[in-house]
């Protein structure tokens, strides 16, 4: 499958269900969206303010970041994301939770659809514009780009007592 059509079909299917959710009323505008990433233990979050006036369906994914690095946007959509949350998402303030996330640098991914699927929020990216172009409704880059976070690993084991002191000769 090439690579764009393989893009459009994976974040087509992060508002499938956006049909079945009742219509947003008013038009839509880049500001009614915004995201707040965060770790939690082995968990990301993903506050979300819905401003637009009605129900949204939004998803909250996660991709490898390796080296913490942001990889290229077609790596990140294209083979698609295993660690992800989505649901509808009422007008005011929600929070998506990722749990159980193994140790690494991930960046997060978000992205909301309206009821009517004539508009769609996605976390600003490098090169994000291509893959927004492939739809046929409003898109918009949301300001709260997609973050590179950290889960951490379990605390290293502190040393046991006196371990790694130095000690000093005795005359």
């Amino acid at each position: 499958m090439r690579p764009i059509a393989r893009a459009a079909l994976i974040a087509a299917a992060t508002v499938p269900l956006a049909m079945a959710v009742p219509a947003v009323a008013s038009a839509a505008n880049a500001g009614d969206v915004a995201y707040v990433f965060g770790v939690d233990g082995t968990s990301v979050t993903n506050t979300i303010t819905n401003n637009t006036g009605g129900v949204l369906l939004c998803t909250t994914s996660l991709a490898s970041a390796p080296g913490g690095v942001l990889p290229p946007i077609w790596e990140v959509t294209g083979p698609g994301q295993t660690l992800y949350t989505s649901g509808e998402v009422q007008p005011g303030t929600t929070t998506q939770t990722v749990t159980e996330i193994p140790d690494g640098s991930y960046v997060v991914l978000a992205t909301c659809g309206n009821a009517d699927n004539t508009a769609m929020w996605a976390s600003d990216y490098p090169g994000i514009g291509e893959i927004l172009d492939l739809f046929p409704l409003t898109a918009f880059a949301v300001q709260q780009a997609s973050t590179v976070v950290t889960v951490p690993g379990a605390a290293p084991a502190l040393p046991a007592p006196g371990a790694g002191v130095p000690t000093f000769g005795s005359s």
